[in-house]
């Protein structure tokens, strides 16, 4: 699972019109907004004209109107950036309270978990479905609930509920 490490970052040269820019992608990717940033930069992107001939002298007229061409460029992508912003602070992208981010940068959000029955909770757990209820028996109801925290991958409680037969989650 080598492969799964994020790469250490690295310097790149950016031409001095692109410094505000790369700084801001910078910024929002640190706060943890890199899938609303990488969309918002998709679309900005695709709007990029690639075929262009030009003659690199640097006072030529395509090196001119390159460079007007990339200011308005630049403008636009400050634009969108603002827009991202907003929506990001506004929770559009984003509509979990504002946490401090794991080790894993590209953790999804959590999702409610349900009440599950023996079969499901007990791989969860590491266990099978009859040792899952002999532990059950065997514990009062908050040792289990704390023995199932220790065992479980998100470190959530588990009580039984006879009524139901289901294990429902315990905050």
């Amino acid at each position: 699972m080598a492969d799964d490490k994020t790469p250490p970052s690295e310097m790149i040269r950016v031409p001095t019109a692109l410094i505000p820019a790369v700084k801001e992608l910078s910024r929002l990717h640190r706060q943890g907004h890199t899938i609303a940033l990488l969309q918002g930069l998709e679309e900005l992107i695709s709007k990029f004209d690639s075929n262009i001939d030009i003659d690199v002298a640097p006072s030529s007229k395509s090196v001119l109107q390159l460079e007007e061409k990339l200011e308005t460029k630049l403008e636009m992508i400050t634009k969108k950036l603002e827009l991202i912003e907003r929506a990001i602070s506004s929770n559009r992208y984003n509509s979990q309270p504002k946490q401090r981010r794991q080790a894993h940068p590209y953790q999804q959000p959590q999702v409610e978990l349900l009440a599950l029955p023996d079969e499901n909770l007990a791989p969860r757990l590491g266990l099978s479905p009859s040792s899952l209820a002999t532990e059950r028996e065997k514990l009062t109801t908050k040792e289990f609930i704390s023995w199932t925290r220790n065992r479980d991958p998100r470190g959530i409680g588990w009580e039984w509920n006879a009524k139901d037969e289901l294990y429902h989650p315990v905050k």
